[in-house]
């Protein structure tokens, strides 16, 4: 229980001191004009206030991340808080804040044009194809998950109806008996739901229902931290702590999942995320002060580092231990929903069916929006008309819809490496911002040059079978390590050589 109040403490007072020395250091002016001030155009660029921009923003980058990455990383033990607090306050948030902030500087440019700024039009291309693709998976994977989450439940509530009541008169068994019938029809739903997130201007649905639902997230986790709690001092939990003996690799199968580079690509949202760099210019494009930034992309990713410990710490406390957990074997929606359902009771199964069904998809629709906006600043399209809006997301739903024919497992398995990698590349250029800025880089080029560590580390080992190239695990990591500190190097020289 120390712990895990300590880890709490030190992201409250993260968002504190750190947070205001980042916004300091970018120069926040709450005088400066800003992009919905200049370009207000009722579909994207709509002034909205501050609280349910700081809700929308913490909804856009959770989805399931926190949760089930959480529960993930927990398997490899208490270690976890360590990755959890630290990458939280002085990479992910910082990533975050800065990603929004340049944005709101340039006009709440999508992220391939503000990379395209400082690292050169050739990456800009690369990232237009890179991050629309991997944002087509998110949004893809997040259809399936929900779809065959909301089949199962439909059909476990028709498991008592008579067999003649799903047979139509003409002797057909009806197209929604059993789950699998289920699923192309809820895959529909919320394939319309989407057309219509991302068509609609950001007000009406998403910045309608997304202060709701992130309210349901939020209690879901402080529930789940205050029964957890409460039961610590009642003695009937023993919480995990974080001693020298603990920081170890706890994992079942340590070989398939060594701490490094394994750990900080399970837990990306929760620590850092690439995912969310793409999802920031959304909000510049909402807010009427650059005092509102700090709350907002800074804020909202400390929410998210809270909502990650809780988790992480709620599924090594309810096994009994991290050996316990990966004894168990139990996949994270299983876990998520004994832990909501024997802690929280009936409002917490409720809640835990929500937040695995809500989550993702309110993730999912933000992904295909910020691809229409990344295919629309490319095309030099305005956004304002909805035929314009109509002819840009056609091919993006064409492509969604294929891509939903492959399983969840497949296209997931290559998200991970692809976030973590797209959240170096931004450190790289927010990083070249400061410098040019004659700002000390510092602070993001060391976290930039550590996540280039993880991302070579984990291609070259390939413990997952990601498409790498499977070398022994010493010298990958050594190589990682190596391929990081020479990309800082060499950052390092010339931008002293600029100077």
């Amino acid at each position: 229980m120390i712990t895990f109040i300590v880890a709490l403490v030190c992201l409250i007072l993260g968002y504190v001191f750190y947070g205001k020395f980042i916004a300091d250091l970018f120069g926040v002016d709450p005088d400066r004009e800003t992009p919905v001030q200049r370009l207000c155009d009722g579909v994207d660029y709509i002034e909205i206030k501050p609280w349910r921009t700081f809700m929308i923003q913490l909804l856009n980058i959770a989805g399931l991340g926190p949760i089930f990455g959480a529960v993930l990383g927990a398997a490899y033990g208490p270690v976890a808080y360590v990755w959890i607090v630290l990458g939280c306050i002085f990479m992910g948030a910082a990533h975050d804040f800065f990603s929004g902030a340049i944005s709101m500087r340039f006009d709440g440019c999508s992220l391939p044009d503000l990379i395209g700024k400082f690292l050169g039009k050739g990456m800009q291309r690369f990232l237009i194809l890179f991050s629309g693709i991997m944002l087509l998976a998110v949004g893809v994977a997040f259809v399936n998950g929900p779809a065959g989450l909301l089949a199962t439940q439909s059909a476990s509530l028709l498991d008592g109806v008579p067999a003649e009541n799903l047979i139509s008169s003409a002797g057909i068994t009806l197209p929604f008996a059993g789950t699998l019938g289920w699923i192309p029809f809820w895959t529909g739903i919320i394939i319309g739901y989407y057309v219509l997130a991302v068509l609609l201007p950001i007000d009406k649905i998403i910045g309608s229902i997304y202060p709701i639902f992130s309210v349901a997230l939020i209690f879901m986790a402080v529930g789940v931290a205050g029964a957890m709690l409460w039961q610590s001092f009642a003695g009937t939990l023993s919480m995990p702590e974080l001693t020298l003996s603990a920081l170890k690799n706890f994992h079942a199968n340590p070989d398939l999942n060594p701490l490094f580079p394994t750990l900080f690509i399970v837990i990306s949202c929760g620590a850092i995320s690439g995912f969310h760099a793409t999802q920031s210019p959304m909000m510049a494009r909402c807010l009427k002060s650059e005092k509102h930034a700090r709350p907002v992309f800074y804020g909202a990713m400390i929410a998210e580092g809270v909502i990650a410990l809780i988790w992480a710490s709620a599924a090594i406390a309810y096994c009994g231990g991290a050996d316990a957990l990966n004894a168990s074997g139990k996949p994270p929606a299983v876990l998520v929903n004994e832990i909501c359902t024997a802690w929280l009771g009936t409002v917490g199964a409720v809640a835990a069916i929500l937040g695995v069904i809500v989550c993702p998809i309110t993730s999912g629709d933000t992904a295909l929006r910020s691809v229409r906006l990344i295919a629309a600043d490319a095309l030099k399209i305005s956004q304002k008309p909805m035929r314009n809006r109509f002819w840009v997301s056609i091919p993006i739903f064409a492509v969604a819809l294929l891509l939903s024919q492959i399983k969840f497992e497949i296209i997931w398995r290559y998200v991970g490496l692809a976030n973590q990698l797209l959240a170096a590349i931004t450190l790289w250029a927010c990083a070249i911002w400061l410098a040019r800025e004659r700002k000390p880089h510092w602070y993001l080029s060391v976290p930039a040059a550590f996540l280039t560590s993880v991302c070579a580390a984990y291609f070259l080992n390939a413990p997952h079978g990601v498409g790498g190239l499977a070398l022994p695990y010493t010298p990958s990591w050594i190589a990682g390590v190596i391929v990081g500190i020479v990309f800082l190097a060499v950052f390092a020289e010339k931008n002293r050589a600029r100077e």
